[in-house]
């Protein structure tokens, strides 16, 4: 078991309405704020959904150029794109999010039942997706909703190889409506099942599993992503303030554990990413 924790930031995604929760991160100027004060609490990569003028989800080319340059120019964070977007967003935009040069981005290795929507990944948009991350040397972490999607990794790396950069992290994204269950059995059994190729792997749990999850991850060597993507709410009734209460509660469950939260270039060894 890793004595470190690699903790991720998700700090704004692409579901909740500003309207609602007036607190998510939605502008630029916002979300590089976020991201100092995580970064300051001991978060290593963020994971970036954006917003347009109105606050609703975007993968405006111009608009995530810009928002890797001001984190890249502010932190020294790991920078990591979203590829979902939002659940409406087209096959062909979410290919052209690797235009703004991330230090890494998601790749979910499969269709997924998300609440009454779906979150479309069919397999020749996971192959394009992968193959571009190769050439254009973004290390992806691959986030597996369900047992299937790990299957579908190791299919995956047996056809096209390793990732640039040779490590392989991957993400089990816990609770949501239609994919595996945020239970502690749930995660073991999908650890037990990744392939030999995985060099690292972390864990999201969404919604009120956010806590059960993070502490089965931290059971067995794993690391967390935390952030108001996720979770809105501390306990029952009493609403997140900021993704930075995320990220310190994250490092206390952490400590129990006895794991010392990464440093951003620690993060970049982990992963394979390029140095800064």
């Amino acid at each position: 078991m890793s004595a470190s924790l690699l903790i991720t930031v998700a700090p704004t995604g692409a579901e909740t309405a500003k309207a609602d929760c007036p607190q998510l991160p939605t502008t630029l100027e916002e979300l590089v704020a976020t991201a100092k004060e995580c970064r300051a609490a001991g978060a290593a990569m963020i994971h970036v959904h954006i917003r347009d003028d109105e606050h609703r989800p975007t993968l405006d080319g111009t608009r995530l150029k810009d928002t890797v340059d001001a984190l890249r120019s502010e932190t020294d964070l790991v920078v990591q794109l979203s590829t979902g977007g939002s659940v409406h967003d087209p096959l062909e935009q979410r290919l052209k999010v690797l235009d703004a040069a991330p230090d890494s981005c998601s790749l979910t290795m499969g269709t997924t039942n998300f609440g009454d929507d779906v979150f479309l990944n069919p397999w020749p948009f996971i192959c394009d997706l992968y193959q571009l991350s190769q050439e254009r040397e973004v290390v992806p972490e691959f986030e597996l909703f369900d047992l299937g999607h790990v299957h579908a990794l190791s299919r995956l790396l047996a056809r096209f190889g390793l990732p640039y950069g040779g490590k392989v992290h991957v993400d089990l994204v816990m609770g949501v409506p239609g994919g595996m269950p945020g239970t502690a059995d749930a995660l073991v059994a999908a650890v037990a099942a990744l392939p030999a190729e995985v060099t690292s792997w972390g864990a999201t749990g969404i919604g009120r599993s956010t806590l059960s999850v993070g502490l089965a991850s931290l059971a067995k060597g794993g690391h967390l992503r935390v952030g108001m993507e996720d979770v809105l709410t501390l306990a029952k009734g009493v609403p997140v303030e900021s993704n930075a209460q995320l990220v310190e509660r994250a490092v206390a469950m952490g400590e129990l554990a006895q794991r010392t939260p990464m440093t951003p270039d620690e993060a970049r060894a982990l992963l394979g990413t390029r140095p800064l």
